[in-house]
């Protein structure tokens, strides 16, 4: 299945001068949707994992399904305020300003093998705080998959090495 003919892209947005890829017509369609998280899914399938991880929003929109596919528990990375339980936190900046990501003090064990997911990987500061706060909370970070790779941003570069996997790359 060709699955960049489901992303769609918006001139412009948000700020002129930047080609926004919209993942809006894959999600709405069911075989596209189903077709790239099983995909995901396939690529960690004989990797040991016991956990799988995503920043909110849409990050959310990928892990559950995989998540669900692969028989493991799902731990979000939610902004202050979000997770009703105490939690671990880690501040970061971005191009535009600074961001926060919280989890649950108890959402991974000491040692737990974490799969991070998310929709699309840019300049790579969600995934690279994503990846810290569950290191911090005492998980390994097993890999980072994505649907897309905006590859010319070179979010990879943040990531430390880590394993990643993208089912798209632009």
């Amino acid at each position: 299945m060709d699955l960049k003919s489901f992303i769609r892209d918006v001139p412009d947005f948000p700020k002129p001068g930047v080609m926004f890829k919209d993942i809006t017509p894959l999600l709405l369609d069911p075989g596209a949707f189903a077709y790239s998280v099983a995909r995901l899914a396939a690529h960690y399938a004989t990797e040991r994992i016991d956990l799988i991880a995503a920043a909110e929003a849409r990050g959310f929109l990928f892990a559950a399904p995989v998540a669900l596919e692969l028989r493991k528990g799902l731990v979000p990375l939610r902004k202050p305020g979000k997770l009703p339980y105490r939690t671990r936190s880690h501040k970061y900046d971005l191009e535009y300003g600074s961001a926060e990501l919280h989890v649950h003090e108890d959402a991974v064990p000491p040692g737990a093998r974490v799969l991070v997911v998310d929709d699309v990987l840019a300049t790579g500061g969600t995934m690279a705080a994503a990846c810290e706060l569950i290191e911090r909370a005492g998980g390994a970070v097993v890999g980072c998959a994505f649907l897309i790779e905006l590859s010319f941003l070179k979010g990879r570069s943040l990531l430390g090495g880590r394993d990643c996997f993208s089912l798209l790359t632009y």
